[in-house]
């Protein structure tokens, strides 16, 4: 074999090689990924997620129904900020090397007074239970992008709590629309009119930036 031809084929041993390491690495952290509780944790968030959105825009057409204009706004805020959530929640795990799933079940839509104990329930569990234990596993497993979504939606739910809350606990006054909700667009966080602060106390994005609600 002439000396060039036997360079040519040692270069084609080294790439076949490297391609072949390069596939068995590639995977091994699929396996690796499939394989991960953080990654089940993901989509039980994004179901999760999914619901409360489809669920939060019931509820808010029934506040509207019920002459509740104000929790009808919140309900509809609530929902957006759900939609952050998920979306956040999906491109963790497609970045992950899965795809994102979700069952849409609606419950049975009960009076407005009802929904908001039901919505402060769901939201209590979230902040309380669910992201604090899935932000412990994303932790374990050094998941940086899992630890950051999980967070952002913990911090909005403990709002979304003290807002419904507040909201249960005078609900006659929640019968005139003003000045709606702002919902941060990149975490969810959510605050009650026009937000006072000029960075999100959560993620930092500029206040200008925060959609309202109305």
């Amino acid at each position: 074999m002439k000396k060039g031809n036997r360079w040519l084929h040692f270069a084609l041993i080294v790439a076949i090689s490297f391609a072949m390491t390069m596939t068995v690495s590639a995977m091994s952290q699929a396996g690796d990924a499939n394989d991960s509780k953080t990654l089940e944790n993901l989509q039980a968030a994004f179901n999760g997620e999914s619901n409360a959105h489809a669920k939060y825009l019931a509820y808010a057409n029934k506040a509207g129904e019920e002459g509740y204009l104000k929790v009808a706004a919140l309900f509809r805020a609530a929902a957006y900020a759900e939609e952050v959530h998920l979306n956040n929640h999906a491109k963790v795990i497609k970045g992950m090397g899965a795809r994102p799933k979700a069952e849409i079940k609606l419950p049975e839509i009960h009076s407005t007074e009802q929904n908001l104990a039901d919505a402060i329930k769901g939201e209590t569990y979230e902040q309380t239970v669910m992201y604090p234990d899935f932000i412990a596993q994303a932790e374990k497993e050094q998941n940086d992008a899992a630890i950051e979504t999980f967070s952002y939606a913990e911090a909005a739910e403990a709002e979304h709590a003290k807002l419904y809350a507040k909201a249960l606990s005078n609900l006659n006054e929640w019968k005139v629309a003003d000045a709606g909700f702002g919902v941060c667009p990149l975490c969810g966080y959510t605050v009650e009119g026009k937000a006072t602060f000029t960075k999100c106390p959560v993620c930092g994005t500029p206040v200008d930036d925060y959609k309202l609600v109305i």
